[in-house]
Formats: C-alpha cells, structure tokens, sequence
C-alpha cells in the first residue's frame, strides 16, 4: 500500500496540558499537524507533439468552456507548430524528444507493437489484458468496482524508458492505469511493482493518487489550469497546448511569430524577445524536476521557482538521504540546487540540449569540457588518475575500447565503465524502469554507509563487495581527503533526526556558515526541534534576512512555535515576513499567523489561494481543516478531516488528526476509534499510541490507557510526555511505585519541564513521604521558579509535622 501525500508523519509539538494541582486527568493536545502539499509530479517528460491550439482557446479536458479569465491567458500562445518554420533544426530535436511526446493520442506508429496481438499480464493477486478493440487501444483491469472493466485508452503520457496511459472518469476526471509499457524490451509492467494495490486506496490506479489533473497534467503540457471545482468535486481542466511544447520553456510566442512575419527582414531587434536568467532558466526545468509543493497552480517560464513552489529538501523525514542524495521519487532539482556545482554558477544547459535534453557531450567529455583546466573554479580532472578506474566502452561497431580515447570521435564512442557520473551521480531506478541519474555531484563515502546506511557508488556497482571493502580503497586512495565538510554535514542531519542534542550547536554553525543557501535551509528546517533555546532562535531570528528565500521560508516554519512563547519580537519578525518579496515565504509567515492573519490582506489571499488549488487531495482536505481548527472553527474542521479520511482510508496521520478535533469537540469515544484505526495503519509509531491512550483516558478506560501509553514508551523511549502520562495513569490505577518511575524517566528526558518533579511530589505527599515530596516540589522550583503549584505544595508540606 503506496503511503499518501499526507502518509509522512512528526510527533506532534507541545505538551499535553494535565491539571497542575490533581495531575490524574490526561487531554488531548489539540495540536493540528501543519501538513504542506508535496506534489510528486507521475512519471517521465514524454508523448509526441499534437497539432497547436487556436490561439485564444485553449484545451478543455471536461465539457465545460474555458474560464473567461484564461481565454485571455491562452490567447498569447501559438502553439509549437509555428515555431518548425524558423527554427527547423530545434523543432527536429525536439519533436522526437521526451519533451516533444509528453502527452499524445495513441498512434498505430507508436504504441501498435503494445497492444497487437492481445496479450494478459499478472501482477500481485491481479491480472491485466491489453489489446486492441473498436480502432482503438483497450486495457481490461480492476476497476473501481472492484472488478474487471473494460477502459479505452484515451492518451499516452510518457515515451521512453517507459509509457503510461489514461483513461477517462466520470467529473472531467482523466485516471493513469498502473499497467505500463516498456517499449525497449517490448513488455509490460505494473509501475507498482511488488504492491498489490486495491480500489479505494488514495493510491490506486483509480484513485486521487493517480489523478491526471492533479498529478501529471501540469508537467506533460502547457500552461495547465487544473481548475478544480469543490462543489462537484470535478475538474475543467484546461492548457494552451497538449504536450510539452515549445512555450513550456519559452512562454507565450504568438506576438513573437506576428512579429517575425512582419518584420523578420528589417533588421530591427524583436522587443518581443525576453531572454530568461540562468536563475528562472534553471527554476523553469525545477517545475517539473523537483519534488515541491505547487503555491499557485500558475507557474509560468520567467516567474520565479520561490514565487509558486515549495520545494521538498533535506529534512527530518527520510525522503533524502543524510547527505542529500535522493531517496523516494525526489526527482532531479533540489539535489542539484544543494550541489556545489549549481552554487559555482552551472546551470542545467550547460550540460544538456534544450531541445533534445539529451548530454551535449557523451561520457567523460562532458565533464572535462570544465575540468580541463579552462574553468578557473574546476579542478583539473584526469578521470582515470582521479578514479583509479580505467574508461571501458565500445565505440559504433561493437569494438571494445579500454584506457584513454584518444583518437576517437566523441560521436564514435559510448562510454560504459569509469565514467565521471558513475561515482558522482549515481542512478536510482523509478517506477521500475526509469534509472535516474542523481543530480547532487555528491561523494561516494563507506563510512557513511556503515554508520548510517547512506548508499555508496563503489557498492552500487560491487554488489559483491560490503563497504568495509569500499571504505579500505578509497581510503587508501584518497586518505584524508575523505574527511571532508559534506561527510560531517551528513552525520549532523543524521542525528538531528533523531533528536540527538548533540545536531544542535553544530546546525547553528552551519546555518551561520555555509555557503550554499540550500544547506543553510536544511539547517535551519532541522533546528525548529530546538527553537525555544535562546542561541537556536537568535539564529533563526537572523536568518529570517537571509539573501535566499529557501532560507527565510524555513526559517519561519521553524519559529513558529515560538509564537506562544510570549516574545512579542518573534511575532513582530515574522509578521515582517509577510510582506516578503518571495511568496514562499509570504505564505509561510502567513500560516505561521494563520490565527490572526488578516485574510483579505495579500498574504491572506496567498494563503487562502494555496489551500483552494488543493482542496481536490486528502493533504488540501487536512491544511484547510487545520486552518479552520486554528480559526476557533471545529466544526469545519471535522468535515474537511472527514472528507480527507473518505478520500484516503489508509492514512494514519488523517485518522490521527480527525482523532484530535473528535476530542475537542468532546467525542472522545469516537476519537479513540479513530486512534485504533491509525495505531493498526501505523503501528511503530509512538505519538499515535501515546494519544490512543489520552483518548482511552477521556474514556475512562484505565487498563487500556496503560497499555496504549506502554506500547507509546517501548517503541519509543525518550517519549517524555507519554511517560509523563503513563505515571499519571499509572496513579490513578493506585500502582503507585511504577507511577513514580514513569515520572521519573519523564524527568530525566525533559529536565527543564517541572511538571514531572511536581506530579512525582503530590504522590509522594499522599504517600506521606515528606522529605522526599519537598525535595521533589524544590526541584520542580529549581526548573521554573514561578511555577505556582509546586511552591503552594512546598507551603503545605512546611506547615505539617
């Protein structure tokens, strides 16, 4: 079962708030996950070019006109067609590219060979026909009535290594099957690979998580408006154009061809001409090349990345590995935005053809077009030397080549060994058959794999070997070269993971010190565990004028918690934010303050927008409940949950929100049914068991209560709150010895929360145990001197005998 976008879960902040002066009660605390859309953009830039869009119109996927508003967007395009006439040379290349056959009609041409003769397929406890029926192409699988359908193809997304296709539902609604086609080896695949998925999960074929509209649309044509409308939960999806044709990169070209026909021969320079900066160049390929969050649902070539995207980076989550390389479907962008080779000025056209966006050079000469010495920031690079691999290929007719290539063409030979990118940017196989090179240039480092799993090239290729075997060569090719800043970047990330104190101190230093601004936002994101410290918040603080907006936007999220703080100079920073030039950041300030945010002001209607353009997914369903929740409306909150919970069943962290408002609206019953639910979906997960046992708690459920909030400790045992409550309860069950020792482990793990030491008194002062109850209460003093009820539990304990 593929996880939802909302399926990545972090322990809640804050405490849970028990009575001070009887601490047997245990609550909910109503903390409303803060949930950001993540987009994984489905599948690869492919499909052959359509004719073009009249200008003006545009392409209604529905039935429904286009909106008035986007006739007038739409109608400075032209389409790709008439750009062949004056750039032949580019529109060859790109018509056959990946680009150019994005999205497309079947075509005998093409997709013949698929589907003729019949043939049937197995995958899980499933099985698939495809063939031909009625002059068009036809798959037969589960479907939403959980039975064998029979669906025509209506498109093809995709071209090489592989091909998907889309059908059509009922509201606008184009779905992509998960029986897919490799067209080099001629078979057929399920894209879910082992997974055995089943109609009514978010991720099946039929489901929200495989929506065309919502999920590939945008990235396999141009200028999509997914124009989702709520109140039919139904699409009129419209583009300028089908495919990814030339204004995807270029924008709109209708006045630039009006132009040309009229004063191509003048001599004249065309003012219709915008050429884009190596920035917007390189944010225009992100669009579709990253894993990010889309703002706007509007991006357009020239706009700023951070004026419509959140991009997905390194974080507390393992989405990237420690050292940045990518890990789930993480796309090419953000790996390359965190390299040092974009932070030295390369851009991706440096190295691929715009229109063919095949490598501009083949193997090693690609790289040593810089490292040759005629780049002053490049190293000199002798490939063999630096490697201490030998260059294996063969050349055009099959003749195997070893050593150097000198006297060969680039155009005669394919490189296949010892390759530059084969150590430094190593491939990950996607929907099964898509190896994707990883764009962050990093290291091969063993060491990293033997303390914290971080995959190796050396390993990739020597499957036989383990990294003890990797780490003994490179260190003795390379010594101590290997000790190198990103290796010890990658061990502080590793352990800001997983709480350690210890990531702390050295995140404030790279936060103060790095250079390239990606990393300088993974530090500030990863310090957001540790904000209420005054050194990590004056260093978020500041960097809330950093010069990158990646950098400021994390900045906010990471000090928001500080705003219950009562430090009126954290809200004042933030709400400055909201008049930041960059929308990322706008919007973040702008949830931040989502509970006083003003909503007609220009943040407010950012924010607002954000959420609308996502109210067709589980994860839109949970931000707008989440801001009803905070606006003191949980009624509201309750159907958007609900609505999320319906629309993906398998999703603990929905059950576990819906849970959350269930209680505060005092369904306390219900909301435990919802924590089973989410305990069962998600049973290594500790936050899950420790509110399980508030709401069995609220249900007055005592022996349940301990054995959700045991199971909370087991699985994770620094959980301070959790044994903090588990001694509570414990209390309340009269066990009072393990009471004491639950609230002494809370004490231990959270020193500076004064809670514990004071609930550790009360029991010991009914125990009669004076001395040891007074020393408790002078603890909890020593922690926070103005906590009132352990200073009114010390003057009750001085006035007995």
């Amino acid at each position: 079962m593929k996880k939802s976008p909302a399926g990545r879960f972090k322990r809640t902040p804050g405490p849970s708030r028990p009575s001070e002066r009887a601490p047997r009660k245990l609550w909910i605390a109503a903390s409303v996950t803060v949930v950001l859309v993540v987009v994984a953009v489905a599948g690869w830039l492919a499909g052959a070019p359509r004719a073009p869009v009249a200008a003006g119109q545009g392409t209604a996927v529905s039935s429904s006109p286009v909106i008035p508003e986007e006739k007038a967007v739409f109608a400075g395009y032209a389409g790709s067609a008439g750009c062949r006439g004056c750039h032949e040379e580019a529109f060859a290349l790109w018509e056959t590219s990946n680009h150019g056959r994005a999205e497309r009609e079947p075509e005998r041409a093409l997709d013949g060979r698929a589907f003729e003769p019949t043939r049937t397929f197995r995958h899980g406890s499933q099985e698939t026909t495809v063939g031909s029926a009625n002059g068009g192409y036809q798959v037969v699988a589960i479907g939403p009535s959980k039975k064998a359908e029979a669906f025509t193809v209506q498109r093809v997304i995709g071209h090489d290594p592989l091909r998907q296709f889309l059908v059509s539902f009922p509201g606008g609604r184009q779905q992509t099957l998960e029986a897919s086609y490799d067209p080099r080896s001629n078979d057929w695949f399920n894209v879910y690979g082992t997974e055995d998925r089943q109609p009514g999960e978010w991720g099946h074929w039929t489901g929200r998580g495989m929506n065309w509209n919502d999920m590939c649309a945008g990235c396999h044509n141009t200028r999509v408006r997914k124009n989702y409308e709520a109140a039919t939960d139904s699409y009129h999806t419209s583009m300028a154009e089908r495919t990814v044709g030339c204004e995807s990169c270029h924008g709109p070209l209708k006045a630039h061809q009006e132009w040309q026909g009229k004063f191509a021969r003048s001599g004249k320079t065309d003012p219709t001409v915008t050429r884009l900066t190596r920035d917007q160049t390189v944010g225009n390929c992100g669009f579709c090349h990253a894993r990010r969050g889309d703002l706007t649902g509007d991006f357009k070539p020239g706009d700023d990345f951070n004026d419509h995207m959140r991009l997905a980076i390194v974080d507390g989550t393992d989405t990237y590995h420690p050292d940045g390389q990518v890990r789930e479907e993480d796309y090419e962008y953000a790996a390359f935005v965190g390299s040092r080779m974009h932070f030295r000025g390369v851009a991706c056209m440096d190295c691929h053809n715009p229109h063919s966006a095949k490598t501009i050079l083949p193997g090693n000469w690609l790289c040593l077009r810089c490292h040759n010495g005629s780049v002053p920031l490049a190293p000199i690079i002798d490939p063999v030397g630096h490697s201490r691999h030998k260059v294996f290929g063969h050349d055009t007719n099959g003749v195997a080549i070893s050593g150097d290539l000198m006297g060969y063409k680039s155009s005669e030979v394919k490189e296949s060994g010892g390759e530059c990118v084969n150590c430094h940017m190593p491939q990950t196989s996607y929907m099964q058959r898509h190896w994707r090179h990883d764009h962050g240039f990093t290291i091969p480092d063993p060491l990293l794999t033997q303390q914290l799993g971080v995959p190796n090239a050396c390993n990739r290729c020597h499957k036989d070997k383990d990294a003890e075997w990797s780490r003994g060569w490179v260190d003795a090719w390379y010594g101590p070269k290997m000790d190198r800043p990103s290796r010890r970047r990658a061990q502080v990330v590793a352990a800001a993971r997983k709480g350690d104190v210890s990531a702390r101190d050295p995140l404030v230093r790279l936060l103060a010190t790095e250079e390239i601004p990606y990393w300088r936002a993974v530090a500030a994101g990863l310090l957001g565990g540790w904000a209420q410290d005054p050194a990590v918040g004056a260093a978020l603080m500041e960097r809330l004028s950093d010069t990158n907006a990646l950098v400021r936007a994390e900045s906010v999220r990471s000090l928001e918690p500080m705003l219950g703080s009562g430090l009126p100079v954290v809200s004042t920073a933030i709400r400055q934010r909201l008049e930041d030039p960059a929308r990322n950041v706008r919007i973040a300030a702008a949830w931040a303050l989502r509970t006083t945010l003003d909503p007609s002001s220009k943040a407010g209607a950012e924010l607002l927008h954000f959420m609308s353009i996502h109210a067709d997914q589980p994860v839109g369903q949970m931000q707008l409940a989440a801001y009803a929740s905070s606006r003191n409306d949980p009624q509201a909150a309750l159907a958007h949950y609900q609505k999320a919970v319906a629309w993906d069943p398998n999703s603990a962290i929905i059950h576990h929100e819906l849970a959350v408002i269930l209680s505060v609206l005092n369904r306390s019953t219900e909301a435990a049914g919802e924590l089973e639910i989410a305990t069962r979906l998600a049973p290594d997960n500790a936050e899950f068991f420790y509110k399980l046992g508030l709401a069995r708690n609220e249900c007055g459920d005592s022996a349940r209560t301990v054995a959700a909030l045991n199971a909370a400790v087991r699985l994770d045992p620094s959980h301070d709150r959790a044994w903090y409550n588990l001694g509570l309860a414990l209390n309340s069950m009269d066990r009072t010895e393990e009471a004491l020792s639950a609230l002494g482990r809370s004490e231990v793990i959270a020193p500076s929360d004064p809670r514990g030491s004071y609930a550790r008194a009360t029991i010991l002062a009914r125990l009669g145990r004076k001395d040891e109850a007074i020393q408790a209460a002078r603890r909890a003093l020593e922690v926070r001197p103005d906590f009132a009820p352990a200073r009114a539990l010390l003057e009750s304990l001085a006035s007995l005998p």
